[in-house]
């Protein structure tokens, strides 16, 4: 059984017979009352997001999930296709609704982990960082400075992303999927 406090960004439990994870979780402290959590919680099963406070009396039943490697291949027509890199003849598509959006930080052959309850895949994880090239970069003007030295930049997955002037078409960058940034300029063209 988890407490509130055993509650972190990521947590993925039972309640109330639903597969939660927590999105987001914060720990309040109010005056001389008690403590308590306040949290965002996604139903892992219909996709819903909800807020929900906890006390301490308040436990939970973790879940028995499973974690395991999988590949990235191609995409085509809103089906996903994967891979299990131990086995590479065993294929099988996934959904846009069970990927969501991280497949737009996807190139061929990517490495992601996938989470597994009751041997259906519930969600994916891509790489914190990935690397991905520019292929397409408007010229950046030096006198241009009216978004602080910014511009909008189109990747080989097809993903748009905000980076500096001085990033051009053909160089590889590094990206935080999960905040979906910019970190920095890996190779030049």
């Amino acid at each position: 059984m988890l407490s509130m406090n055993d509650l972190k960004n990521g947590s993925i439990f039972l309640m109330d017979g639903s597969l939660l994870e927590a999105l987001d979780v914060k720990h309040l402290h109010m005056g001389r009352g008690g403590s308590s959590v306040q949290t965002r919680l996604k139903n892992l099963i219909t996709g819903q997001v909800v807020s929900r406070n906890f006390k301490q009396s308040d436990s939970f039943q973790e879940a028995d999930i499973e974690k395991k490697k999988i590949k990235f291949l191609y995409s085509h027509r809103g089906e996903h296709v994967f891979v299990d890199p131990a086995n590479p003849s065993q294929r099988f598509p996934l959904e846009e609704e069970r990927v969501g959006n991280i497949v737009r930080w996807l190139k061929p052959n990517t490495e992601c982990e996938a989470v597994v309850y009751e041997e259906k895949i519930l969600s994916i994880k891509p790489p914190i960082k990935i690397e991905l090239k520019v292929t397409e970069a408007p010229p950046g003007v030096k006198g241009d400075r009216a978004q602080s030295g910014t511009k909008i930049v189109t990747l080989e997955s097809g993903a748009t992303l905000d980076v500096p002037l001085f990033i051009e078409e053909g160089d590889i960058v590094r990206v935080n999927t999960e905040i979906g940034e910019y970190t920095e300029r890996v190779e030049k063209a």
